[in-house]
């Protein structure tokens, strides 16, 4: 199952390449390191400045992401790559990038999901979700950012900072708490002025409103988000997470939301909101989104 699920990605973004060739989007030819990870083009070669897009997950589908942040990545006129493979994540391979951006989680399911419709033999153990991250990748990646690059760290990005100590330690202390069901919630600008924020006024999305830990100065805070209705989130005992373990307890109705900052020579941005493609497209996020690739950038 594992060779096969390998194949028809490649299939798939081989087939995009295609269109994209037949559309004159395809960038400039990569180099033998990034060669190595199966990468879905879509770029414009004027631009100086190339993205790389990790993504897609067990609750996050890789065709959503690249549909939603290929168009912002037209508008921004930027060059990005897509790709799905996080095994192949190294220092050689983000060599050839000025901007990472992360939206997956931190864990994998090397032997399926624990569901009901999935097999698995009488008295047997559930399948187990491992980390995938390992120190070299996350070492690499703060090291990128360090050199002077931009990660922007997207919604269940918030995982890798649970399953990985180096990726927490890069994005804030960000720890993945967890989130209520996908229900209408506030998203505002908070007291702390940044370019990213400057003007955008509160906005709602129906999406999942996630809860995060958060250990960096306060000040970086740029985004939270509130309950339309005024219910709080309510973790119980008995509810079931599969990706990461959740501590019970009343997590109340707000949450960062956004925060941005230097580390190193480069730049960190998180943004919670993205689970579905029309909460990313919402008009106020989409020009956050624009705003925060080009202050990775130190463009704005």
């Amino acid at each position: 199952m594992k060779n096969s699920s390998k194949s028809l990605t490649r299939r798939v973004l081989l087939k995009n390449a295609g269109l994209a060739a037949g559309a004159g989007l395809v960038a400039p030819a990569l180099s033998a390191a990034a060669a190595g990870a199966q990468v879905s083009g879509s770029a414009h070669a004027n631009s100086s400045k190339r993205a790389l897009v990790l993504c897609s997950d067990r609750s996050h589908n890789s065709d959503e992401i690249h549909m939603a942040l290929g168009r912002l990545f037209r508008d921004l006129n930027m060059p990005v790559d897509f790709t799905i493979e996080y095994e192949k994540l190294s220092r050689s391979l983000l060599s050839n990038y000025q901007l990472f951006v992360a939206f997956r989680n931190g864990v994998t399911w090397p032997n399926g999901y624990p569901t009901k419709d999935v097999y698995s033999p009488p008295g047997g153990k559930p399948p187990v979700g491992v980390a995938w991250m390992t120190d070299e990748q996350a070492q690499a990646v703060q090291d990128f950012v360090k050199a002077g690059n931009g990660l922007y760290a997207y919604h269940n990005s918030d995982i890798m900072g649970t399953t990985s100590k180096g990726f927490r330690e890069l994005i804030g202390g960000n720890q993945f708490l967890g989130h209520p069901p996908i229900r209408p919630f506030r998203v505002r600008p908070t007291a702390n002025k940044h370019p990213i924020t400057d003007g955008i006024t509160e906005f709602w999305v129906q999406d999942e409103q996630h809860y995060v830990a958060y250990d960096k100065d306060p000040k970086y805070v740029i985004l939270e988000a509130e309950n339309m209705d005024g219910i709080p989130w309510i973790q119980r005992p008995d509810d079931l997470e599969a990706t990461v373990e959740i501590p019970p307890g009343n997590y109340g109705t707000k949450s960062i939301s956004g925060y941005a900052y230097d580390y190193g020579n480069g730049r960190v941005v998180y943004t919670a909101v993205g689970h579905t493609f029309h909460a990313l497209w919402t008009p106020q996020y989409y020009e956050i989104q624009k705003r925060s690739v080009k202050w990775l950038l130190k463009e704005l």
